[in-house]
Parts: C-alpha cells; structure tokens; sequence
C-alpha cells in the first residue's frame, strides 16, 4: 500500500510556516462552515422564531459540546495515531487504524444517541434551564441527539484526512453541508414553520451529508487510508493504541465540556434575557478562538509526523511558529469585538435587552483569547506526540477544578449574582492554564523523550517481525 497522493501532504519536508499555514487555513476556513450549523440555526429561530426559541438553541450547547467533545478525544486519538504511521511510512498500520477508527464510531456513535435521547430533559434541568425555553430546547435536543452519528462519522472521517496532510476534503464538505443546512432551515422555518425542530432537523440532514461525502473520498482515494469494505477488520491493539491515546484526551473534553454545563447554571440563574445573551456571545466566541484551534490542529498533525520521522528541531520551530502567528491572530480579530460588540450581537436578536448583555459579554472577555494562543498550541503540539495525560491534568486542574471553585466561592460570599464575576471565571481559568503549560514546556523537554519512546517502539516492532 502506497504512502502519499495528491491530496495526502508529508509534512517532514519543507518550509515550516508554509506548510502549517497551507493545512490549516481551509482547516479553519471549513471549520467556521461547520460553526454555521449552529449559528445559522441562531440566526434563523431568533430573526423569524422568537427570543425564547434563540434561547433554547443556544442553552444546549453545552450538552450536545459534551458528549462531541467526548468522542473527540477518541477521534483524537485515532489522528495522532494515524499520523505517526503515516508519517513513518507503514501503509498497512495505516490502513488498519482507520478500519478500526470507524468501526469505534459506529458503537459509540449509536450509543451517544441513545443517551442523548433518553437523558434530554434530565440534562437540561440539571443546568436549571428557565421554563420559558424548556419545551423548545428538549425539543432541539432530542433530535439533534438522534442525528448524531452523521456528526461523529464526519469528525472522524475529517480526523482521518487531517492525519494523512488533508485538509481540503473536509472543507469541501463543509462548505456543501453548511449551503444544505441554511436552505433546509429556511424552507422547514418559513415555509413548513417547524420552528425550533426545523432548524434541529436541517442541522442532522445537513451533518449526514457531510459524513457522506467524506465516506466517498475515503471509498475512491487509493492512497493507505483508503476505506475498503472487503478487507476491514477490527484491530484489539491499535483500539488499545486509540484508546490509550484517546481516553485521556477524551476525559480533558468531556470533562472540561461537562463543566461548562454548571457554568451555563450559573448563567441561567440570571433569566432569560442573560441566558440569551449568552448565547448569542458564545456564538461569536467559537468564531474568535476558531483560527487558534485551526492552527492547534494542523500543529498536532506536524508534530505527529515530524516525531514519526525523528525530527525533532522541525517539531520546535513549528510550536513556536504556531504559537506567535495564533497570538497575531487573536489580536487582530479582538479589535471589531471591543470597537462593535453591539452590532455584531444585533445580528442574532433585534431585542434590546439580548443585545445589551451579549454586547457586554463580548467585550468583558475577547482581550483574553490571546491567552488562548499558548495553552491551545500547546495541548495540540502534546497530542500529535501521543502525550495526551498532561493536556487532561492541565484542563481539569484549570478549566474545571479551578472554575468550579472560583464560582462556588464567589456564590458563598454573595457575588454569585454579579454577571461579571460569573462570566470571568472564563478568561481567568485560561490565564492559569497557559502559565502552566508555559512552565511545562520550558522544564519538560517532552520532544527530546518522546521521539526516543517512538524510535524505540519501531525498533521493537522491526525485531518483532524478522523474528
């Protein structure tokens, strides 16, 4: 089985700061696709629903970024994994890892579903969602949760691609599935008037086809990630590899995600027009952190290959790369959020109370997504290499145990109905993550052991074989 196509990219040759740039830009130019299901659907229920219905879209981010967020780490796994054999030149390693890959998303995908389901209304009481979006958001919930299987198959197909060098399919698919899920919205809100189950409909449909079309580039490329249905097979030791990887990882997300719910409560507590302000916020929110976690993602996928190929000075140059152009980023991009915070929250609601919130919100926390830059890059540079423990200590320490204390804290001395010191315990928790990784960077020389685990681990399967 061959190694490298057209459309696969060997990243251990070449300019650096080129090649990062080349994978990532229609990486996060495909990813604000994907970020369009949601913020379309905001856009659509809050311009031609209602308040409330904009509301209930925007609350159950939360649950539905948990159980993604979960299956992330898996599909996490499956890159760096995936990418280290690729980037060492073992077709049939390869070959087996995405075989195996798929096949984990089918189970867990349907289980996924079947959870989602049946613990809806559970999940949306525990993040006390007030009464006035309650019936729209079990709505939405409920069928997005059905739907779901489209969405992890296209995470782990994209991860797959991204693994090999290939960015460009996943952002074709995006691109269509995102012109599916607009039309599909207008058509079941305007001209069905399916309200809040419309846009959850359009948004399932619209993520299968993703999926689908990525299953198709997988089915016809004929390079080592190809999917071929008469020789898959499943793998005990590369899932144990997956899952090793990916557990940890998994466990960050899921955990860090599940965390937000509590957030999200302590939101809540503030009353609709705040827990709608929130969530036109966060919707911007994904838009400015959206180029870091692009990069971050394109940097996993470096250092993945540059560790499989032994080449440790490229995985440096290519962290500091991708740490300084992130920082670049997230100060251009922070200028329209504290110059025009209010009309940029107009677009998802016309009401004056959302806009006031949403607007404050904004320009509370964008100055701090600079800090964004180091602990995302990082984490991301950690998980090309397979180290994925470290990530998880850093997120649960700091996106968790420290916010969770920050708001229990300011909740026992009174404060906790103060909006700003709320929404703060955000910024704050991602200013300690970052000094953190800092140190650990500077003290850890992480590169330097890992690429010796790797070497030694090639050497060891070699023997295994002439034996």
């Amino acid at each position: 089985m061959r190694i490298g196509s057209s459309k696969s990219t060997d990243m251990t040759e070449g300019n650096i700061a080129s090649l990062i740039m080349l994978f990532s830009v229609p990486l996060m130019i495909g990813n604000f696709f994907q970020l369009l299901y949601n913020m379309i659907d905001a856009i659509v229920v809050g311009n031609f629903v209602s308040k409330s219905a904009l509301g209930a879209v925007g609350s159950t981010g939360a649950i539905v970024n948990m159980v993604v967020s979960i299956f992330s780490g898996l599909a996490t796994g499956a890159g760096a994994v995936i990418s280290q054999f690729f980037g060492a030149k073992d077709g049939e390693k390869v070959k087996g890892s995405v075989h195996t890959s798929l096949i984990m998303t089918l189970i867990v995908g349907v289980l996924s579903s079947l959870v989602g389901v049946f613990f809806a209304d559970e999940f949306l009481v525990m993040m006390k969602t007030p009464a006035d979006i309650f019936p729209d958001a079990l709505t939405y919930l409920k069928i997005y949760f059905a739907g779901m299987l489209g969405l992890l198959f296209y995470n782990m197909e994209a991860g797959i691609l991204r693994a090999v060098g290939d960015s460009a399919h996943p952002f074709y698919a995006l691109v269509a599935s995102s012109l599916v899920n607009l039309v599909l919205d207008l058509v079941f809100v305007l001209v069905f008037n399916m309200g809040v189950a419309g846009v959850a409909y359009a948004t399932v449909l619209a993520q299968f086809a993703s999926a689908g079309i990525l299953a198709v580039v997988l089915v016809r490329t004929n390079d080592s990630h190809r999917i071929c249905f008469k020789d898959v097979k499943y793998s005990s030791s590369i899932t144990a590899t997956i899952i090793k990887i990916g557990i940890p990882t998994a466990l960050h997300l899921g955990i860090t995600a599940f965390s937000n719910i509590f957030v999200q409560a302590y939101i809540n507590n503030f009353g609709g027009d705040v827990t709608t302000g929130w969530s036109t916020y966060t919707k911007v929110d994904q838009i400015i952190i959206l180029p870091v976690m692009s990069i971050s993602l394109a940097l996993t996928t470096f250092v993945g290959q540059n560790l499989g190929a032994g080449k440790i000075d490229r995985v440096k140059k290519g962290i500091k790369f991708s740490v300084l152009i992130s920082i670049l980023i997230c100060a251009v991009l922070m200028i329209p959020m504290l110059i025009f915070p209010g009309p940029i929250t107009k677009i998802f609601s016309k009401d004056k109370e959302v806009i006031r919130y949403g607007a404050y919100l904004l320009r509370l926390i964008s100055p701090f997504y600079i800090t964004m830059a180091i602990n995302q890059n990082l984490a991301g540079a950690l998980r090309g290499a397979g180290i994925t423990k470290v990530p998880m200590i850093m997120a649960l320490s700091t996106f968790v145990g420290f916010r969770q204390l920050y708001l229990y804290v300011i909740s026992r001395l009174g404060y906790g109905d103060v909006l700003t010191l709320v929404a703060l315990s955000y910024p704050f928790g991602w200013i300690i993550c970052s000094v953190a990784y800092a140190v650990y960077y500077k003290l850890s020389h992480w590169e330097e052991k890992q690429s010796v685990v790797i070497k030694n681990k090639k050497e060891s399967e070699k023997s295994e074989n002439i034996q």
